[in-house]
């Protein structure tokens, strides 16, 4: 699931860096550009997957998330495994002839209906762990976006790139530390408005 979770994390980042850049909101002033001393010339790229695999966004709410996820899939696995077993016994108990037609269709007639109440809560659960994961998605695309553009408010760079894009590349245009810093540092501010 941290996989899944993962990869679409990077998916969604990587085509909203294809999005058109001018149609998104001025760019934030901030800290003088020396504050980020990577990257040479007029292209640089972001390891995204780097950056976001060890921003603290990911850190303290992801792996929250990411564990919330697995906790729910092995219970549903271990709901249907059980059920499964039930239905197995009643079906073997009645060609056994140990318990009456009677009793056999009531109990499977309970049993179907505790299956459908686990698939519609099962399927509540799902899709709020989908939307969480869709908030804590566009979440971190916000961050990496606004780092990205602090980083570059000075537009010395004429073009930033996923570095999952690259075939070959010279270390000196990899922003990727500079990135991460400055999403930990939007991730900090964000989280000290959010409590006041």
């Amino acid at each position: 699931m941290k996989r899944i979770l993962f990869t679409a994390l990077v998916a969604t980042l990587t085509l909203a860096g294809c999005a058109d850049r001018q149609a998104a909101s001025a760019p934030v002033e901030s800290e003088t550009p020396e504050a980020y001393p990577a990257g040479s010339g007029e292209i640089a790229y972001v390891q995204v997957e780097a950056v976001l695999a060890q921003s603290d966004l990911y850190l303290n709410e992801g792996t929250a998330l990411q564990q919330k996820t697995e906790k729910a899939q092995k219970s549903w696995a271990q709901k249907e495994k059980n059920l499964q077993y039930e239905a197995a016994q009643l079906q073997e108990k009645y060609q056994k002839g140990l318990i009456t037609t009677a009793d056999a269709q009531a109990t499977q007639k309970s049993i179907e209906q505790r299956v459908a109440a686990y698939q519609n809560s099962a399927q509540k659960e799902a899709q709020t762990l989908e939307e969480e994961n869709y908030v804590f998605t566009n979440r971190a695309q916000d961050l990496l976006q606004r780092a990205v553009q602090a980083i570059n408010g000075d537009k010395r760079y004429k073009l930033i790139i996923n570095a999952s894009a690259l075939i070959d590349a010279d270390t000196t245009l990899n922003i990727t530390p500079a990135v991460l810093a400055e999403v930990n540092r939007l991730y900090a501010e964000d989280r000290k408005a959010d409590k006041k």
